[in-house]
């Protein structure tokens, strides 16, 4: 039974429903698309894997109307922040640092970079919501049916699949594929997209279990337990993460293994082994609910689409979890991607606006890749500072360890050395603009002839509006009718929207011929004394960075695509050829 029996017809296959699949199929059929989602397991993820939800994803959230069901499985961002170094979960603490932007100097940047907030949502968690909207919007969403093979040509995609319960297989025709099938991608491999860096650099071992250790966490509270015992019979150098899933009852831990051995056998009495060591207590009782392995990767692709197939999330941007990044940039990837492929099957769109995902987002996935590697770096000079690579010894590194405690100047040094090693995380655990600073260049948006400013603060830390075509659109809070209403809930949800000062009039009836033109909706918001939408605080003032009768257009990805910095005789004409160029409907 392994011929091909039937055709189903769609418009866009959807490969894998992890975190960028699931978003995909969720904004396509939000939109409208006609979307099938295919993916070989069972379910959605049984275990945790990806947890950390940046602002930026939470704004995609926002965007689909789904961000409050979030937030009610999510862990809140008050429960994330005390990164704990210490010799076990009831040991001797080395230190701490405050992270996910909960330092008092850091909450502020957070808060004003976005209407939303940064929180901790299990995959296992996120997935459900993400695929049962989807299907509630109309996608098609099949489990036990496994990705098997793809023929392109000029018209569409062709499919073959294995549907594991009736044990046939059938083709599916698609006008586009998206490739979303993880980090050992059949997709990837079939189109031979170009990818650069290796793959099993390392290898971990998850071990998911039940514990209450209210007692040992909740007067600091956080999401990463980091433990440092040297010379552990579980292997490795004796680094592992205790990690909460949910608070305070339910874990993951992390322990390294040596990958030129292969990967090992994980029994239930060697992951309870696992547990014990790094809980520093044997007594404490644990419930093992699941084992398993995976390797740190540092690989991504350089081109994200081959003709008809676009690739996204871990199939194209493969790294440690480092930054928390996995899934928050699939999920943007998606964000990116699917208003795109809307507007081209409606046919409001040229089809090269297609080809400005790859130029967009191939640049994120090649920094996200490489700064989750780069923080893997950020952690020996932690060990080199409590004088682990000082010695051989298991013994004595515990020595060297237990000097932290002595008062003598080695010691005071040491002390000095680990505080400036652990701060160092920063980059690990607070980089901010990582997440946030997006600046895309591509064919779709119109430069902009003003000098570059560039960043006023480190790139990587610190968010910083901008209102330059290719970046994101600021948030800022305005008030309709008295209530305050985010710049970003003024944009999005599928269509193209352009904001104004308030001597901005006649924007009105230019967007709405270059609209009518080109047969696409357009938002216009005029935003002033008097008007629907107030700038009572006088933040759009500040951070719109155009002329009060100035224009941004903002995509449905809330991206600014082309600025006016005041309105003149030619702005209809020049607002009618960038949305033309937005759309690359030349």
């Amino acid at each position: 039974m392994n011929e091909p029996t039937s055709t189903v017809e769609t418009d866009v296959l959807v490969v894998g429903s992890g975190p960028a699949g699931a978003a995909s199929a969720l904004l396509l059929a939000t939109y409208g698309v006609k979307t099938l989602c295919v993916s070989k397991y069972a379910t959605t993820s049984r275990t945790p894997r990806s947890h950390i939800t940046n602002q930026r994803t939470m704004e995609v959230m926002r965007d689909l109307g789904i961000e409050a069901e979030c937030e009610t499985m999510a862990s809140p961002a008050e429960l994330m922040g005390e990164n704990v170094y210490c010799t076990s979960l009831v040991g001797d603490e080395l230190g701490r640092v405050l992270t996910w932007g909960t330092h008092p100097q850091r909450r502020a940047d957070y808060d004003l970079a976005s209407p939303t907030r940064m929180c901790d949502l299990p995959q296992n968690l996120l997935e459900p919501i993400l695929i049962n909207n989807a299907a509630r919007r109309g996608a098609d969403v099949r489990f036990h049916t496994e990705f098997v093979s793809l023929k392109q040509d000029d018209a569409g995609v062709t499919a073959t699949v294995h549907d594991h319960l009736q044990g046939r297989q059938y083709d599916i025709r698609a006008k586009y594929l998206i490739g979303a099938d993880g980090a050992n991608s059949r997709v990837v491999d079939q189109v031979c997209l170009p990818v650069e860096g290796k793959m099993g650099v390392s290898g971990s071992i998850n071990v998911v279990f039940e514990a209450d250790l209210t007692a040992y966490v909740g007067h600091r509270p956080s999401v990463l337990y980091w433990v440092i015992q040297p010379g552990s019979s579980v292997g490795g150098l004796g680094i592992g993460v205790i990690r909460m899933v949910r608070p305070w009852n339910k874990w993951l831990c992390i322990w390294g293994y040596e990958i030129a051995d292969g990967t090992p056998a994980v029994d239930e009495a060697h992951a309870r082994q696992i547990v014990h060591s790094l809980l520093g207590d044997s007594t404490i009782p644990v419930k093992i609910e699941s084992t398993s392995t995976w390797t740190v990767n540092d690989m991504y692709a350089t081109r994200l689409f081959d003709k008809r197939v676009f690739c996204m999330g871990d199939a194209v941007h493969r790294h440690p979890p480092t930054n928390g990044l996995g899934s928050n940039t699939s999920i943007q990837d998606a964000f990116n991607l699917c208003w795109k492929l809307s507007h081209v099957l409606r046919g409001k769109a040229g089809p090269a606006l297609l080809a400005t995902y790859d130029e967009e987002r191939a640049p994120v996935a090649k920094q996200v890749v490489q700064r989750a590697n780069k923080s893997l770096g950020d952690f020996p000079p932690i060990l080199a500072a409590l004088g682990l690579f000082d010695t051989q010894d298991p013994e004595q590194m515990q020595r060297n360890i237990s000097r932290l405690k002595e008062q003598s100047p080695e010691a005071q040094a040491q002390r000095a050395a680990l505080r400036a090693a652990i701060d160092n995380t920063q980059y690990v655990y607070n980089a901010h603009g990582v997440e946030m600073n997006q600046r895309y260049r591509s064919a779709a948006i119109a430069a902009d002839e003003t000098p570059d400013p560039g960043f006023r603060r480190d790139a990587e830390l610190y968010h910083e509006h901008s209102s330059r075509p290719g970046a994101p659109v600021p948030h800022v809070w305005l008030t309709r009718h008295g209530r305050r209403v985010s710049t970003l809930d003024l944009c999005g949800k599928g269509r193209f929207s352009l904001l104004s000062g308030i001597t901005g009039s006649p924007w009105l009836e230019a967007a709405s011929h270059a609209a009518e033109s080109l047969g696409i909706g357009l938002d216009v918001h005029i935003i002033g004394p008097g008007q629907e939408l107030e700038d009572l605080y006088g933040d759009f003032a500040r951070v719109r960075e155009i002329e009060e009768s100035g224009a941004l257009l903002v995509r449905p990805d809330n991206i600014i695509c082309w600025r006016s910095m005041q309105w003149s005789k030619s702005s209809g004409d020049e607002l009618r050829a960038a949305l033309g160029r937005a759309l690359c409907a030349h």
